[in-house]
């Protein structure tokens, strides 16, 4: 067994390297910093950059440059550096432009506690770019997903041409933990598709049944038009409504169409139980725990964990919460990824506890909720 101790952050880092990222930029925010110090690390020796940008802004766009000119990037940050990248985000969205973005959560809002953590950045990382396009965020509860979901993410990146988070927080990203390298599930390496060689190119055309443009470099022999306007197949800007709907619904479509084929989550189902435990994150480990004690009692409870956040997997959670009367959502926040839930489920009776103290939540309190409801 090839057993190892590492914090979550330094797992992010090397599930990044293993995915192939080779360029990194940041600036330093408690608790993302040891990243990048671990990035530092890794990435010199093989050839790769890690840059410090002289602030959050300038590091996401060093990101983006690097990858239009067609590596593998990722960044790190925040809950205030996520708001400085805001206008990149969306950048990288129109533009169609591969980027991990890290987003070790801490207490809010604006300064907040910055060695106190929360999942308070939940719908800003959904909805925090200008015309509402969809993103990719995943939500890993340990070290082990830390690692397994970075390289997720770089595949979803290369794959659908787009922003992905990873929506972690202080308690994941600097809690150590012993991880096991040969039990990790690596999935195969993906990189994005370049276009068959001899065919005329053209940076945002899209072939029938594809909905994701070919890549060529900026830089290279053949010339690559980018910009963050409304622009046409060719690359130039366009005002034409028919071009601006059929690309804005390719944006939209793209991602949430797929969601089934990249949905990643724990279900831990009880028989003889009418209630199911919604939550994701750190929080998950105390509702395992919940789980685990109730077990034999005369009030078993079922519980799934989600490690995609957006787009909504819906059809898992109608799946899951088809044959449950009560559903109950555990989030550090105030209530966010519950208003989905309540969407999703109309139907459905579903509570909620939440809060947002710089505590975790405890399994205690989960109990409580459970039998008081």
């Amino acid at each position: 067994m090839a057993l190892t101790l590492m914090e979550g952050n330094e797992a992010i880092a090397w599930g990044a390297m293993k995915a192939g990222c080779r360029f990194y930029a940041g600036y330093p925010i408690t608790p993302a910093t040891t990243i990048f110090n671990t990035m530092m690390k890794l990435l010199p020796p093989l050839g790769g950059y890690c840059v410090q940008g002289e602030d959050e802004i300038a590091s996401i766009g060093m990101c983006l440059g690097a990858s239009m000119a067609g590596l593998k990037v990722m960044t790190a940050t925040s809950g205030p550096g996520i708001s400085l990248y805001s206008e990149h985000i969306s950048f990288a969205i129109g533009s169609e432009i591969p980027i991990v973005i890290v987003n070790v959560q801490r207490l809010g809002p604006s300064t907040g506690s910055a060695t106190r953590g929360a999942d308070g950045d939940i719908q800003f990382m959904r909805w925090g770019n200008s015309g509402g396009q969809p993103v990719i965020v995943l939500s890993p509860v340990d070290v082990k997903d830390c690692f397994e979901l970075t390289v997720h993410a770089f595949n979803l990146a290369e794959q659908y041409r787009c922003p992905v988070f990873i929506a972690s927080n202080k308690e994941v990203g600097m809690t150590r933990e012993s991880l096991d390298m040969e039990e990790l599930h690596i999935p195969e390496i993906v990189n994005r598709k370049a276009p068959p060689p001899h065919k005329s190119f053209r940076p945002f055309a899209v072939e029938k049944r594809q909905t994701v443009p070919y890549f060529l470099p900026i830089g290279g022999k053949t010339l690559v038009r980018q910009t963050s306007s409304t622009h046409g197949p060719d690359g130039y800007i366009t005002t034409d409504p028919e071009q601006i709907s059929r690309n804005q619904e390719r944006l939209y479509s793209k991602v949430t169409k797929a969601v089934d084929s990249f949905t990643f989550y724990n279900y831990h189902p009880e028989p003889g139980s009418n209630t199911l435990l919604i939550t994701y994150g750190v929080t998950a480990r105390a509702a395992q725990d919940v789980c685990l004690r109730l077990k034999a009692s005369d009030r078993p409870i079922s519980l799934l964990v989600l490690k995609t956040l957006w787009p909504v997997p819906e059809r898992l959670i109608e799946e899951k919460a088809r044959d449950f009367d009560r559903i109950v959502v555990i989030e550090i926040n105030k209530g966010q990824y519950v208003r989905e839930i309540r969407r999703v489920l109309r139907e459905k009776n579903v509570q909620f506890f939440g809060e947002m103290n710089g505590q975790l939540i405890s399994p205690n309190q989960i109990e409580e909720v459970v039998r008081n409801g």
